[in-house]
């Protein structure tokens, strides 16, 4: 292998000592001594979206996460981040403000892998979580000792919006990796090796080992920003058995009060139903054309929610197509074809 091959692309014509290959959130002062010693050490990521109107919600997080040394950033997709200045913590999390933008649409642009290398774990949560039963400390123990590369907290079934009921506190458990019920068609027992009965954390809450987010933040589309659909496919990056690196966490619980938050209003309760087949294979930007005129017919939120749908459909066909095309992939999870019986 030659010297050029060795070196990060783009360092070429630069002697390999001088090259800085990765990056980090850390704030540094403007003047004063180097001194490394006495720098303060922030070993996870806290990256929330959040919205003025949840500011009490978010400051309850933040002040979880901080004793903790987390980095913390919030992305605000309402413009707003003078009315956050008051928060003692304020001047201390890097402010992204970008108006009407997704969690996802900021992941893709702001956490790429080399910039958060530095951090063992991201959590990349939504702004309406409760998180009176939630202890960040006994919660990074537990997914390390169970060697979970992707997680997040139980979700309290009596007071959240459950979706889907892997997510659901067990109260009988510290952590679960699986459900055993039926859902739909769907037995989920011991032997299922699939979501939504095993491998799967839903996004309001996911938490990424480094590893696991190296791997899931290549699978964010960069023009789908709600990013439906990938929750059925992060098993791929749970750095071996989805059904064993992927799990929930009982003991430490939070909140899901399901505010629907971007395109809401007051006077907006309309939301659309799934969009029609005609509107599945459209691609992302004519999903896009089709949400701005629901935007104006029908309230925002209905809008956001049709373009959700749209985008699912576009995630999966572009998945189904990326595995036919690529030769050199083998699908790990792909089940034996079943012998016709004679």
């Amino acid at each position: 292998m030659s010297e050029t091959q060795c070196k990060h692309q783009g360092s070429e014509p630069l002697p390999k000592g001088i090259v800085s290959k990765t990056s980090d959130l850390e704030m540094r002062p403007l003047g004063g001594p180097l001194d490394k010693k006495n720098s303060k050490s922030f070993t996870n990521l806290l990256a929330i979206a959040a919205g003025i109107k949840q500011k009490e919600s978010v400051n309850k997080i933040v002040k979880k996460f901080l004793p903790n040394d987390f980095v913390v950033m919030l992305f605000h997709y309402d413009g707003n981040v003078d009315d956050w200045k008051d928060l003692d913590w304020s001047n201390h999390a890097i402010h992204v403000s970008a108006v009407n933008q997704t969690k996802w649409w900021f992941a893709k642009r702001f956490l790429h892998p080399d910039i958060v290398s530095n951090y063992a774990y991201i959590f990349l949560w939504d702004e309406d979580l409760g998180v009176d039963h939630f202890h960040v400390g006994r919660y990074l123990r537990i997914i390390k000792e169970e060697g979970l590369e992707i997680s997040q907290p139980a979700l309290d079934p009596s007071v959240s919006e459950v979706h889907h009921h892997l997510t659901a506190r067990d109260r009988t458990s510290k952590v679960h990796r699986r459900i055993y019920k039926v859902i739909g068609r769907t037995q989920c027992n011991e032997n299922s090796t699939d979501p939504p009965c095993t491998g799967w954390v839903e996004m309001m809450a996911p938490v990424f080992s480094k590893a696991s987010w190296q791997c899931a933040w290549h699978m964010i589309q960069n023009d789908l920003v709600h990013a439906w659909g990938l929750d059925f496919q992060l098993g791929y990056c749970a750095q071996g058995d989805r059904s064993k690196n992927i799990g929930i966490v009982d003991s430490e619980y939070i909140v899901h009060y399901g505010l629907p938050t971007l395109g809401a209003s007051e006077s907006n309760k309309k939301i659309v139903g799934r969009p029609n087949r005609a509107s599945q294979n459209m691609s992302a930007h004519g999903a896009g054309q089709l949400a701005t005129s629901l935007l104006h017919q029908s309230g925002g939120r209905a809008a956001v929610r049709y373009r959700s749908y749209v985008e699912l459909e576009i995630f999966k066909n572009r998945w189904k197509k990326a595995v036919k095309d690529d030769d050199c992939w083998s699908d790990p999870y792909k089940k034996p074809l079943r012998q016709s019986k004679v």
